[in-house]
């Protein structure tokens, strides 16, 4: 990870995810068609009240910058088959049909325009297909149809729209199969996707590792050197649903935030705009919420990874170069402990407030910082920065000798 083609990426921490289509204009979530058993011809009625008539891309970027926000990734198609783009081998599309034109092209116009990095989702399978039920064994004609009309697509967003610089593959289901990779040709996929574009990163839901995994709705940090980005919802859903009353919390939100960034890893958080285009209030705000703490915290976000210190029981730490960042995600009181740290600690800021703690060193490996306020001083996530006398270097194990 250390090419420029990771460059921005491992930077970035924070980007947002947007799934939209035809299942907003139902509103029961994006898998309504598989759920409710929905025909493709009835589904398809759906695409006639896709009208995008308030869509602007660019207010999009703008609350995603506000958010913090440091890439996108749009559904270009999701599962059900329909796409947002122009498709020589499909009727199904935006431009095809209520909408009238080439939704990704905005959206890609309105990133590159913002320099926002310019993330595309891609779903190979499409329930409208027989054989995605069926599998490769059972209709190998059928399957062989399928997957050539995914090629066929992944061709046209990788040719079409300039540079891309993520795609986010989704939807290799492959009944009745054992290699994912071999029956979606995924090999012979991302050549062709990296010969298209050369700096493009992947990531790992075609069947083969690729550039980076992708952990969904819960952290799971890859293996240091591994690239990766956990995806997540807002609330219970990734499309538009029109009764979704179970929202996160923006002090959740900052908890898994910060939490993928000490493990080194993003945080690609989802909205599901309505029919029209427009993101629900209900997200925008907590977006908002996060982008007012990022600004006074972002240096502890960006640009940061693992720290090898053991964060004991308050939180995560993140470090750049001798910083160290503690975030308290529950606040201890009047003092907070590092349970193993053989670095000296020069100095310790709670930068919500300005103010130096004292620093005391117990037995062992432990410090001691005193003097803090008994509640929080940031309603959120509270970050103290940590100097230090070099490059962090590993404790030994809290656990070390218990149980």
């Amino acid at each position: 990870m250390t090419t420029d083609r990771f460059s921005w990426f491992q930077q970035a921490r924070f980007g947002m995810f947007i799934h939209w289509g035809v299942y907003a204009v139902p509103a029961r979530c994006e898998w309504a068609m598989l759920l409710e058993r929905t025909s493709p011809a009835e589904y398809a009625r759906y695409a006639e009240e896709f009208r995008a008539e308030c869509y602007d891309p660019a207010a999009w970027v703008a609350l995603a910058r506000m958010a913090g926000m440091r890439y996108m990734v749009l559904t270009t198609r999701h599962h059900d088959g329909f796409s947002l783009f122009d498709s020589r081998v499909s009727d199904f599309t935006a431009p095809k049909t209520a909408a009238g034109r080439d939704l990704v092209a905005e959206f890609v116009q309105a990133c590159r325009a913002a320099n926002m990095p310019v993330g595309l989702y891609y779903s190979l399978g499409d329930w409208r297909y027989p054989a995605q039920f069926a599998g490769p064994e059972q209709d190998p004609k059928g399957w062989r149809a399928l997957v050539d009309y995914a090629h066929a697509q992944v061709r046209e967003l990788m040719s079409n729209y300039g540079q891309i610089d993520l795609l986010w593959y989704d939807g290799a289901f492959t009944p009745g199969a054992t290699a994912t990779a071999d029956a979606w040709r995924a090999v012979e996929l991302n050549a062709m996707v990296r010969t298209l574009q050369p700096h493009i990163l992947l990531n790992d839901r075609s069947g083969t590792p690729e550039d980076f995994s992708t952990p969904e709705q819960h952290i799971k940090p890859a293996a240091p050197g591994r690239a990766w980005e956990t995806c997540m919802t807002l609330n219970r859903h990734w499309g538009y649903t029109a009764d979704s009353p179970v929202y996160k919390m923006t002090k959740e939100l900052l908890v898994y935030l910060t939490a993928c960034a000490s493990g080194d890893g993003n945080y690609l958080l989802n909205v599901g705009p309505k029919p029209d285009g427009t993101i629900p209030e209900e997200s925008a705000l907590r977006l908002r919420q996060m982008g007012e703490w990022l600004r006074q915290y972002g240096e502890s976000v960006y640009a940061t990874g693992r720290c090898p210190l053991s964060p004991g029981s308050f939180g995560v730490i993140t470090q750049h170069g001798e910083d160290i960042y503690l975030h308290v995600h529950w606040w201890p009181g009047t003092e907070l402990c590092l349970p193993s740290i053989r670095n000296r600690v020069l100095d310790a800021v709670i930068l919500a407030t300005g103010q130096h703690a004292e620093i005391e060193y117990r037995t062992g490996d432990r410090v001691i910082l005193k003097g803090l306020p008994a509640t929080a001083p940031d309603p959120y996530v509270t970050v103290i920065r940590l100097h230090l006398d070099g490059v962090p270097e590993p404790g030994p194990d809290p656990n070390e000798g218990w149980g």
